[in-house]
């Protein structure tokens, strides 16, 4: 199935400018044309179109998204040279999951502490402090 830009943009919950762009940058440079220089985007297109933004939500710069597809478009004798470029991205993404799982957990203990501190205040108790609630792996 072929998708105007608009369907792809709708399909892929980006904008229409954002499509434009990521062609301009040469990201799309694949995507075909109808007569009327209207873009058409094939299953292939909507596959790469998927990756670049798996990529950009991950935190990849563009700059490094486009080296990705150039690569990809030069062929298999990049191979070697896209794998290492995906393991080190995904080592990036590993830290950042950890990162974000560190930050929820210091904001569960907010939310523990202004749970009891709120259920505190309701039964005029004495309000416990935030200190009995933080993380003693913390490093000042």
């Amino acid at each position: 199935m072929n998708y105007t830009i608009a369907q792809a943009a709708k399909k892929m919950n980006l904008t229409t400018y954002t499509l434009r762009y990521y062609d301009r940058e040469g990201l799309l440079s694949n995507v075909r044309r109808d007569k009327s220089g209207n873009r058409i985007f094939t299953k292939d297109d909507m596959e790469i179109l998927y990756l670049i933004c798996c990529l950009k939500n991950t935190g990849m710069p563009i700059k490094e998204i486009k080296q990705f597809i150039d690569w990809q478009n030069e062929g298999n004798h990049t191979l070697h040279t896209r794998n290492d470029m995906l393991v080190n991205h995904k080592e990036d993404v590993l830290k950042q999951i950890e990162d974000l799982k560190k930050n929820l957990r210091l904001i569960d203990r907010k939310l523990d502490y202004y749970r009891d501190a709120c259920q505190a205040y309701d039964t005029d108790s004495p309000i416990p402090t935030c200190c009995e609630y933080t993380d003693n792996d913390l490093e000042f």
